[in-house]
């Protein structure tokens, strides 16, 4: 049980500690008002008052959707998803060990960003980072968070005893065990809440969300070049494009289509340009010889030769013709 515990003030000790390139967490307080439940006030963060289960384990109530359980004045910390940006050669193990303090906890997030799981995390996506929700012990706990937290399957059950290092059997009911919790995400007037208090959070998780759209557009633009629909490409292309804040796979995806949709409208010159642009993400990108056109790659090898080019024009400058122009 000691070792539950000492784990779990690890995980928490990760967790409110300033990451690296992030701005430092801050905490989202709320104080009761007059006639305020525990389900009212899940409902104005999180816009769902069945999250009411959160703030009773987060604080440690007891006691898990009863508004008596709370007094006028009291202050209740709401508990938060985070968000990460992913920089060029992070992995998922560094960021468990970053945010949760273990490396073997990296399931979890993968877990949680499934749209953008890979053999790496894609560079430039913004990450959810599950909240690690404290649970007290009680009659079989395991199972319990994973009706209240989860969907109450074996799966959920295992990844809870899997996330605390647990072995079969019920913990005893002094346990604290930790929950990562991916929903607890701030609504509109959640966000205008924590505006309020000046928090950072506030402005969290909107790159995301573009993100996530992108991800859900990129089958039809796909399907556009595919069917013949290349003005119809282009002008999606365009408009992924300028949502801005893209992850680098969603940007090697799109210059590719709008590419392939350009030379199809004797457009090679724009085509290239996009070409280029995917191989300065992705250098070692490949179109598929099954299903391109000589035409394509055509255009592809021509982006390359133009970004060799560039490479050479840019010849470093040497030592000693650096010592020259100091003199």
């Amino acid at each position: 049980m000691r070792a539950i515990a000492f784990a779990g003030m690890l995980a928490l000790g990760a967790w409110l500690a300033p990451q690296p390139g992030a701005a430092q967490q801050q905490t989202l307080v709320h104080v009761v008002r007059p006639s305020e439940t525990l389900a009212s006030i899940a409902e104005l963060y999180y816009g769902d008052p069945r999250r009411e289960g959160a703030l009773v384990s987060e604080n440690g109530l007891g006691g898990s959707d009863s508004g008596s359980s709370i007094v006028v004045g009291m202050r209740l910390t709401i508990p938060l998803v985070r968000y990460h940006r992913v920089q060029a050669g992070e992995t998922w193990a560094e960021l468990a060990e970053r945010y949760y303090g273990d490396v073997r906890r990296a399931f979890a997030l993968l877990d949680a960003n499934s749209s953008f799981a890979g053999k790496q995390p894609d560079v430039g996506a913004e990450l959810v980072i599950p909240h690690p929700l404290r649970v007290s012990g009680g009659h079989d706990p395991v199972r319990q968070a994973a009706k209240d937290f989860y969907d109450g399957s074996q799966k959920a059950m295992q990844n809870i005893r899997r996330f605390n290092g647990l072995k079969a059997g019920r913990l005893g009911r002094s346990s604290i065990m930790l929950v990562p919790v991916s929903n607890l995400v701030l609504s509109a007037q959640g966000k205008k809440l924590a505006q309020s208090q000046g928090l950072a959070c506030a402005l969290e998780g909107d790159a995301r969300d573009k993100q996530m759209q992108v991800n859900d557009d990129l089958p039809r633009l796909r399907e556009h070049v595919q069917r013949g629909r290349y003005v119809e490409a282009v002008s999606m292309a365009n408009r992924l494009l300028g949502m801005g804040q893209l992850t680098g796979n969603q940007v090697v995806t799109i210059e590719r289509e709008l590419g392939t949709a350009l030379i199809a409208l004797d457009r090679e010159d724009l085509a290239t340009e996009a070409f280029k642009i995917m191989l300065e993400k992705q250098p070692d990108v490949e179109l598929g010889l099954g299903d391109t056109s000589p035409r394509v790659l055509h255009v592809l090898e021509a982006a390359k030769q133009s970004l060799g080019a560039a490479g050479k024009s840019r010849a470093p400058v040497t030592a000693s013709k650096d010592k020259e122009s100091r003199k």
